[in-house]
């Protein structure tokens, strides 16, 4: 197990850099736009069970065109095939969310980050928008820079929780609230030992996984 903790350092040490600029740029998108913020919630939306990469190419796609914010199902749906795991259920989970948070004409994302509190908003997310659990309600947070003190568990993730020892086995699934609150609760123990922000630890064992820093 030191073997693996000094791996984990030289990595981190490694990679510190980039992983701080990425969390940068991501800081910076809940301070921009409204219509930004609600692509990325989109993003995150498609990203359940699906290769993020190709998420990111078809929400591009659909800001670019103006479907995000204007498009009927029938419209979103040809985008999301082929890249999004099922695609005629997140066209309608993208179209319920715009209708959640479309006040008049505008998109309205600030009312919500106006709570100041991301567990709350994170309860909120979960509890409102269809498509979202605990996981993609985190990644959303973390993709506009609140994600310092919350966890992403996705497989690159828990994978390396267990290999690093912060949890005993890799559950089958962290779909209940009992149990994600209980493995972040482990990764945030972790993260304090191995002297990693929780963000940072995040993208660090996803790039270790995948070669790559992404989002």
């Amino acid at each position: 197990m030191d073997d693996l903790k000094k791996n984990l350092a030289a990595e981190y040490n490694k990679r510190k850099t980039d992983i701080r600029k990425r969390l940068k740029e991501f800081g910076a998108v809940h301070k921009g736009c409204d219509a930004d913020i609600f692509a990325e919630l989109c993003f995150c939306i498609t990203t359940a069970n699906a290769n993020a990469l190709m998420c990111d190419k078809a929400i591009s796609e659909l800001k670019a065109s103006g479907l995000i914010l204007g498009g009927t199902c029938g419209q979103i749906r040809p985008k999301l095939k082929g890249r999004v795991r099922f695609h005629n259920k997140k066209a309608e989970y993208i179209v319920g969310a715009r209708r959640l948070f479309k006040r008049g004409k505008c998109i309205d994302m600030k009312t919500l980050l106006g709570m100041n509190d991301v567990f709350a908003m994170r309860e909120w997310l979960v509890e409102n928008v269809l498509g979202l659990g605990y996981k993609e309600a985190s990644h959303f947070l973390r993709n506009i820079g609140l994600g310092r003190d919350i966890a992403i568990l996705d497989r690159h993730i828990l994978k390396n929780l267990y290999k690093y020892g912060a949890i005993s086995k890799v559950p089958d699934s962290v779909g209940s609230r009992k149990i994600y609150m209980a493995i972040e609760e482990n990764m945030r123990s972790f993260s304090r030992r191995a002297g990693i922000p929780m963000d940072e630890l995040d993208l660090l064992f996803w790039s270790m996984q995948t070669g790559f820093i992404f989002k």
